[in-house]
């Protein structure tokens, strides 16, 4: 009788310590009657080629007849099959291998409850704004692309600045001489955008920010607008310096001067699996290793671990 479940399973291409468990992984799921499919491609020179169990995704639509994206790695392996797996609505839920890991729903201590909730399909899912980018220059499009941390707009040239005009909802604000500006999700405000300065923005808040990289202005701030904003970056005529726009760190054009970066938000989420309705901030916390010494707030009182308590 043939298996009608099926995960695709999306693996960090070059660390072996990942590859050994994703091996257990497809175990359990197979011997629990959930399929594990696979890019065969991505498999070669692995504990994974040639395994029996494993059957192999259509390259074209990776995604077709799954429940579930699992991917065992960092943000940037959960980015790739956020890519894989766009427009299929099939959520992602990440193990993190990685360092920070802000998009994983569990570490890799984890594993065998990933498992055990995959295959009793305990998780709820929730979906994460993403954004579409248009890149045109001499009135023809150069370049259609979308994000779900960010898109930025940078100085291809290390030497020197870029000129960019700023443009939010169809006027301008302000040009800057700066490195780049960072259009981003809320779901992105704690990737390149944290870096760049701008807020955290918890992810159930409907926003886009837009944060300038090494501005030389007086007025170079970052800025929250509503999710419906339209948001535009110009690469200034005659600027000495081009430029480049990324998404997500992955996919980029170069930018000559002249052209224009369109940027609004998408309609199609990306959705991500979770386990537990933990709060934001104890995230934050965990992910930063934040201080919380000192904190007598009432959920410690009421559990009895306040010793000032009573």
């Amino acid at each position: 009788m043939s298996q009608s479940r099926r995960i695709l399973l999306v693996v960090h291409p070059s660390r072996p310590e990942v590859h050994d468990h994703a091996l257990g992984v497809v175990k359990r799921l197979t011997a629990a009657g959930v399929s594990v499919a696979v890019i065969a491609d991505e498999m070669l020179g692995t504990p994974l080629e040639g395994q029996p169990d494993l059957v192999a995704a259509d390259p074209a639509d990776p995604t077709a007849g799954c429940e579930l994206v699992c991917i065992l790695g960092g943000d940037g392996s959960i980015l790739r099959a956020a890519e894989l797996s766009r427009g299929s609505g099939v959520p992602l839920l990440g193990v993190n291998f990685g360092h920070v890991g802000f998009l994983a729903e569990v570490e890799r201590d984890d594993l065998d409850v990933t498992v055990e909730r995959i295959v009793e399909r305990s998780y709820a899912v929730e979906e994460r704004m993403t954004l579409e980018v248009t890149a045109v220059h001499d009135g023809e499009t150069v370049f259609e692309s979308w994000a779900l941390n960010e898109v930025t707009v940078e100085k291809a040239s290390r030497e020197r600045m870029i000129e960019l005009t700023v443009e939010i909802d169809g006027r301008p604000l302000s040009t800057w001489g700066c490195d780049g500006v960072v259009m981003a999700t809320p779901t992105g405000s704690t990737a390149y955008a944290f870096s760049a300065g701008g807020p955290v923005v918890w992810p159930d808040v409907e926003a886009l920010l837009l944060a300038p990289i090494s501005a030389h202005a007086l007025f170079a701030r970052p800025l929250v607008v509503g999710p419906e904003s339209q948001l535009a970056v110009e690469v200034v005529p005659g600027t000495q310096g081009s430029g480049v726009v990324w998404c997500d760190g992955r996919r980029a054009v170069d930018l000559p001067p002249g052209a224009r970066i369109q940027v609004h938000r998408s309609s199609d989420p990306v959705r991500l699996a979770r386990f537990a309705a933990s709060p934001f901030t104890d995230r934050l916390v965990e992910k930063f290793d934040l201080s919380v010494h000192g904190w007598r707030g009432a959920a410690r009182r009421a559990n009895g671990s306040d010793p000032e308590a009573g």
